[in-house]
């Protein structure tokens, strides 16, 4: 395992300290992370032996610049064509990619970029992710919004002008229980046009539950869909479960959500087969479910409290640039998203070629927007942040830097009738 990724854990208690090191230093102390817990669904699907025959017998060393070539006259981009898009050889032809990547960007999308907030109600977690800042042996200051306070951080997110709502939790069922996410949902639903979960994965009647509270979409990071590399970074908690989290999508689809969004953490494992399997997840359900949304997400680690040594390895810029370029041609219909852990100006300039969404007033602690909107010293606590963002722009700033590019800002597109 890399040591860079374990945090910090002093004032842990000498009994929560020694489980933590056991953990870390003894695999056979560890559930078996293949294996179904009590009360997870499993459902029938060949999505995910698809999925990993293809990234299992990714070798991108054997690709060519010929192949690449090759794939960037096609009209239409084969799974073939997308492994040459993504293979080291691709990296000289950057800028083809990148003009090929905006023409169909336009062609599906014009020159829209839809603009959102997360929010999260609150940071508890009962996981052991060695790389994440809300881990349950990370201390830091842990806090569960009141419905009466979650009501309070979207109104002053409303008043911003912003329509659409990602809700976040860290993941913990006893701490943030699904009707209690569902409270949330139906008052995002006053406030917002678009109401999206980031939370922990969930079976398909409690999606269809989620839904029926007003949830558009749910997203889900697969963080890594190398089970193996998966297995020592997720040390305990029902995450460590790594096939349940896979089909989190596909029973959100068979729960009747209209959307679903698509991630692995990049940086976690191998970059280019983890780009790979993520288009591929959403390319397999796509056609089982043609009705449905699918968006694709590309974020990189970044630094945590207590961590600030946590960067994305060999996933630098140019690496992210050639991703989200393979992403857009081989699956030009999908939205795609670039999170605020990317700089400003780097955002300014995919938008321009191939993303589509983009999060802005973002906040990743709990209980913090009146201050970050208002400019107001918060009257209540606050819980600490997930990881370190590296653009904090407001909506307004968001907005205006968006039109300044020739580019259209759009804070909903969808109507209920």
């Amino acid at each position: 395992m890399e040591n860079e990724f374990f945090v910090d854990s002093e004032k842990l208690s000498p009994k929560a300290l020694e489980k933590k090191h056991l953990l870390e230093s003894d695999p056979k102390s560890r559930i078996d992370h293949m294996k179904y817990l009590p009360g997870m669904e499993i459902i029938e699907s060949d999505v995910c032996e698809n999925v990993i025959k293809q990234m299992e017998a990714f070798d991108y060393s054997v690709y060519t610049a010929k192949d690449v070539k090759a794939a960037l006259h096609k009209d239409v981009c084969t799974i073939e064509d997308f492994k040459a898009l993504l293979s080291p050889a691709a990296e000289p032809f950057i800028e083809q990619m990148a003009q090929r990547a905006r023409a169909e960007t336009g062609k599906h999308f014009g020159n829209t970029v839809y603009i959102f907030t997360p929010l999260y109600i609150a940071n508890y977690c009962e996981n052991y992710c060695v790389y994440c800042g809300f881990n349950c042996y990370n201390n830091i200051r842990r806090m569960k919004l009141s419905l009466e306070q979650i009501e309070h951080e979207m109104k002053i997110i409303a008043d911003s002008g912003m329509e659409e709502i990602l809700i976040l939790t860290g993941e913990s069922r006893s701490q943030s229980g699904v009707e209690y996410i569902g409270e949330a949902c139906k008052i995002a639903r006053k406030y917002f046009r678009m109401v999206g979960i980031e939370i922990y994965p969930v079976n398909t009647d409690e999606y269809k539950y989620l839904h029926e509270c007003g949830v558009d979409y749910v997203t889900v990071f697969q963080e890594t869909y190398d089970n193996k590399k998966y297995e020592t970074l997720h040390l305990a908690g029902h995450k460590r479960i790594w096939p349940y989290r896979f089909d989190a999508q596909e029973r959100a689809l068979r729960a009747g959500m209209r959307g679903v969004a698509f991630s692995a953490l990049l940086g976690l494992s191998d970059f280019r087969k983890d780009a790979l399997a993520t288009a591929l997840h959403a390319y397999y359900l796509q056609r089982k479910y043609p009705h449905a949304e699918m968006s694709l997400s590309c974020p990189r680690l970044r630094p945590i409290i207590n961590n600030d040594k946590i960067n994305p390895l060999d996933v630098h810029e140019k690496q992210l640039c050639q991703i989200l370029c393979a992403y857009r041609i081989f699956l030009p219909f999908v939205g795609i998203t670039v999170s605020s852990r990317e700089s400003a100006a780097f955002r300014n300039g995919i938008v321009r070629i191939a993303a589509t969404k983009v999060s802005a007033g973002v906040s990743t602690g709990v209980g913090d927007h009146e201050e970050k909107y208002e400019g107001k010293e918060c009257s209540g606590e606050q819980g600490d942040e997930q990881f370190e963002i590296a653009d904090n722009r407001t909506l307004t700033k968001m907005y205006g830097d968006i039109s300044s590019e020739g580019l259209q800002p759009v804070l909903n597109d969808y109507l209920y009738v």
